[in-house]
């Protein structure tokens, strides 16, 4: 299992290590002047910035509304000082409400851009810069109008990196604390290394180092699943053969990697904090419901649980409407009771049509918005059709648009490049992307509910162990997705494409609770939403 510290702190600021730190003044955006944040200037006309509690950090973030398709016109900053020569990498996290705006860094210019279609999550931007000369610099953002603006809109901004509290000089870790240490070899320049989180966001990075020369960088982690990457350039490490190179990586006292002697790169999986939900599991180390669990890793892991997870209760398939009844509403976004439906669902924004708990199951429809049913997230003809227990499983059956779900028929999940039909909420039917691995037909839902499919594929994986390596024959579109073993299980394309679902939308609240309610439910639970890392202790990364 990998290495688990659990932290007394829930605030999830992540500081960004450097060589040498440029410090944006409060870039939490906690100090505020009336309704203006400290150390920030608007300086244009078409947008407007207040205080919101809505934050990735802390207490408060900066809510920015957009009035004008202007670009010369929306420009947030303020001014930071820079050494010539040395390395920061600034970056922030921004939260689309609507997706008609996009958001664009500001570094001494114009850099990267956040992915607008990602709404009602936070994402982060980045940018790596290295001065020519000492001076002052500006920083921030512009934000640009693209398709669907309707001249209004809303973006949440926090942690704008590398960040210090107005007067308080900056410098105090609320999370987790922690220092990386090198040595250098013979030649200090072809070692860098960086910390990535669960998103493949770099949080902490360093290069351009010295031969021979000691260096200590501090480190500030929020909780959660990172890897650390060492890398040589030439490919020989840095120890033993041109000098004797070494680092460490130590949290809180404890050190979570350490070496020298590699190749090209040494890589190192860890996980910060607390990070599964419900009360099946007990924190990172597996005990109670997954005590017999504990110590295994790969494919034995896998079997392990599906000792823990077989024989669930089997239900009727009726049995499935009274569960959403009670477990299939929306708590989460709207808040209004209505059926919870993936494809149709706007997680920023009104849904386009809602759907009344049992009144409007289908039955039949002709359209969409007619009427809610079930939806084998994994198709039951890749199963031999309605065979139990599968076929009544809800840890993979959700209520959807039944028109909707008709469009999906058993095609597999995939990202769409060119799409024949689309819901109200922008999922997709269509040709898969040329980079996916796999050609054919693929259905793709929407950003905010991909994790929640993909947890659901890595439980059927596991609770059907036993039977699964045999589904592969049963249709064409399972015999495209599955690998016919009951291993790995699934073929590489979709494996990779589950995998990356996974860790761009991590488990919710609403999954912590559905998991607790299919548990009473039918008596299991599903391992990745309780113990999201089981799935690289798995799978790899």
């Amino acid at each position: 299992m990998k290495k688990t510290i659990t932290m007394l702190s829930a605030l999830t600021a992540v500081t960004l290590s450097a060589q040498v730190s440029a410090q944006v003044e409060n870039g939490t955006f906690e100090n505020w002047s009336g309704n203006s944040p400290d150390s920030w200037t608007t300086i244009d006309s078409g947008i407007s910035v207040s205080q919101s509690a809505t934050s990735y950090e802390g207490n408060s973030a900066a809510a920015i509304t957009v009035t004008t398709g202007s670009q010369s016109s929306t420009d947030f900053r303020q001014s930071v000082s820079v050494t010539g020569g040395e390395n920061y990498t600034f970056s922030t996290w921004v939260y689309h409400t609507e997706g008609g705006i996009r958001a664009r860094l500001y570094v001494d210019g114009y850099q990267n851009y956040s992915e607008p279609t990602l709404t009602g999550q936070w994402q982060q931007i980045s940018y790596s810069y290295t001065p020519a000369s000492t001076g002052t610099i500006e920083v921030g953002l512009r934000f640009y109008d693209v398709s669907g603006f309707d001249g209004n809109e809303l973006v949440y901004v926090d942690l704008f990196e590398p960040t210090s509290t107005t007067g308080g000089g900056g410098g105090t870790c609320s999370n987790n604390a922690g220092e990386f240490a090198l040595t250098t070899d013979d030649y200090g320049s072809e070692t860098s290394w960086q910390i990535t989180d669960s998103g493949s966001q770099v949080v902490a990075s360093g290069s351009g180092y010295s031969s021979n020369t000691s260096y200590s960088e501090d480190v500030c982690l929020a909780d959660g699943d990172y890897t650390l990457t060492v890398s040589d350039s030439y490919g020989d490490g840095i120890c033993c053969s041109y000098g004797n190179g070494s680092y460490s990586l130590t949290i809180a006292g404890d050190t979570l990697a350490s070496g020298g002697s590699f190749g090209s790169a040494d890589v190192t999986n860890f996980t910060l904090g607390s990070t599964g939900g419900g009360s099946g599991g007990s924190g990172a180390n597996l005990s109670g419901y997954y005590a017999t669990a504990d110590g295994l890793t790969g494919y034995a892991l896998k079997t392990e649980l599906h000792n823990i997870i077989d024989n669930h209760t089997t239900q009727s398939y009726s049995a499935l409407w009274d569960f959403y009844l009670s477990y299939g509403r929306d708590s989460y976004y709207e808040n209004d009771g209505s059926i919870l439906d993936i494809y149709s669902e706007q997680p920023g924004g009104a849904d386009p049509y809602i759907f009344t708990a049992g009144t409007d199951q289908c039955g039949n429809y002709s359209g969409e918005s007619d009427c809610y049913n079930r939806e084998h997230g994994f198709p039951r003809s890749w199963f031999g059709g309605a065979v139990a227990p599968m076929n009544t499983d809800i840890h993979h059956i959700f209520p959807t648009d039944g028109y909707v779900n008709s469009k999906r028929s058993s095609y597999p999940y995939g990202e769409v490049a060119s799409a024949t039909f689309t819901s109200a909420n922008g999922s997709k039917l269509g040709s898969a992307t040329s980079g996916l691995g796999y050609s054919g037909t693929v259905f793709e839902p929407i950003d905010e509910f991909k994790g929640d499919i993909a947890r659901a594929y890595f439980y059927m994986a596991t609770r059907y162990e036993n039977v699964i390596a045999g589904w592969e024959s049963h249709s064409t579109y399972g015999d495209a997705s599955l690998n016919g073993t009951s291993n790995q299980v699934f073929e590489n394309w979709l494996l990779a494409m589950l995998k990356s679902w996974h860790v761009q939308d991590p488990v919710s609240q609403k999954e912590i609770d559905r998991n607790e309610a299919a548990y009473g439910f039918q008596g299991n639970r599903n391992p990745f939403v309780d113990h999201p890392e089981l799935v690289t202790e798995i799978w790899g990364n």
